[in-house]
């Protein structure tokens, strides 16, 4: 799924080994790359060496907004869904439902959920900030456990992974 970018970068998060993927103006796909071969960490442009600095301090508690060119590729109805996520600020989540009303149908909630889980930039596009209505984690392309992670560490509820 790296979307033909001419660089591939590989950061180990304390979830795992990550790959990131970029052209010369934006970052196309940071996912979570459980299967991938053991290799080093590796950033093949400045673009990745910043996207991982930036990861580094998110983990550590450091930043709490990205800022990063990112071009992720998906239809329109994607996209849009990606660009509502940006928009839930660190420490707080909303619902699949909330954001379709935000897309003015809330007949779509189905298609935001699965707009959400199809998301190519892990965490810097923050899909795991979305929960289902009644608070319950629901799914996450990454696990559930790195979700559950993620949201403790926004909350300033570390835990182990």
């Amino acid at each position: 799924m790296h979307t033909n970018a001419p660089f591939v970068g590989h950061y180990v998060s304390p979830l795992g080994r990550m790959s990131i993927s970029a052209t010369d103006q934006a970052i196309t796909s940071v996912l979570f790359a459980d299967d991938a071969q053991d290799v080093p960490p590796l950033a093949s442009s400045q673009l990745i060496a910043e996207c991982i600095t930036q990861l580094e301090a998110y983990f550590a508690g450091q930043l709490k907004q990205f800022n990063l060119p990112l071009a992720p590729q998906g239809t329109p109805f994607q996209q849009r869904v990606w660009q509502l996520l940006q928009q839930v600020p660190y420490g707080r989540t909303d619902s699949y439902g909330n954001l379709a009303k935000q897309l003015g149908d809330v007949k779509t909630t189905r298609a935001v959920g699965t707009a959400n889980g199809s998301n190519p930039i892990a965490i810097i596009i923050p899909c795991h900030r979305i929960i289902g209505a009644n608070g319950s984690l629901t799914g996450y392309a990454g696990g559930l456990a790195r979700k559950q992670f993620l949201l403790a560490l926004e909350s300033n509820q570390p835990q182990l992974f």
